[in-house]
């Protein structure tokens, strides 16, 4: 069986709920950590899907993995091997297929309130479900690439989430938090977080507050995500 390859582009930027999912369905993966100097990958078809975390740098500053990042998600997409993006990785994909990814109309930060668009989708991917709050922290987005169908919107920022031939997903925000990640990002965030919240951006304390909870609740629908991804990923030797 053909491994998922996952792309961390940043320390502290895990796998999170993705890895567990994977672990959970006896699906092998790949951490491919290209921060540490790792070179990415020539050819998609060695795995069964790529997955991608998120990062603090823009998918248009001049990195050495960048471009080579992006051929790989062309060829992919061109081969049909599934791609999956969290946040930096929803905006890379959406950036190699031609999109325009720049700063956001209002950044996010902390748990936001995000829509399903449409009963397909939401039957489809979000297991049934019409609204939920995801984890976001992004001050860039993306716009959607041709031929990609919006499923998850929000009044800030209206491509919160784009699935592309039915096999290819991107997101803007973190399905894949968990607690230690979230914690870990708060202790780090330095002056970042504001003092008081806002509609968009979080204080640490609310960030943290009933965070079991809202992770556990998060995870259902990144459990429905990943079961529906999954199902097109190119097993084989």
């Amino acid at each position: 069986m053909r491994p998922v390859a996952i792309f961390r582009f940043s320390p502290g930027d895990e796998p999170g709920r993705f890895a567990e999912w994977l672990d959970a369905h006896g699906r092998p993966w790949r951490l491919v950590s290209l921060h540490d100097g790792e070179p990415v990958p020539p050819d998609p078809q060695a795995f069964a899907g790529l997955g991608m975390m998120g990062g603090p740098m823009s998918v248009n500053d001049a990195l050495p993995w960048n471009a080579p990042m992006q051929a790989l998600l062309r060829a992919a997409v061109a081969k049909r091997v599934p791609v999956i993006g969290h946040c930096l990785g929803g905006q890379l994909l959406a950036k190699a297929l031609g999109a325009r990814v720049g700063p956001a109309r209002t950044p996010e930060i902390g748990w936001i309130d995000v829509e399903v668009c449409g009963d397909d989708a939401a039957r489809e991917w979000f297991g049934g479900r019409r609204r939920f709050a995801t984890f976001e922290w992004h001050y860039e987005a993306f716009a959607l690439p041709a031929g990609a169908m919006r499923v998850l919107t929000n009044e800030h920022n209206e491509n919160q989430g784009y699935v592309l031939d039915g096999l290819h997903v991107g997101f803007q925000g973190h399905v894949e938090m968990t607690v230690p990640i979230a914690r870990s990002w708060v202790a780090l965030s330095g002056d970042e977080l504001p003092p008081a919240s806002t509609p968009t951006t979080q204080a640490a304390a609310d960030i943290l507050r009933d965070l079991p909870r809202r992770v556990a609740a998060l995870n259902a629908v990144a459990d429905a995500v990943y079961a529906r991804w999954a199902t097109n990923l190119r097993d084989g030797a």
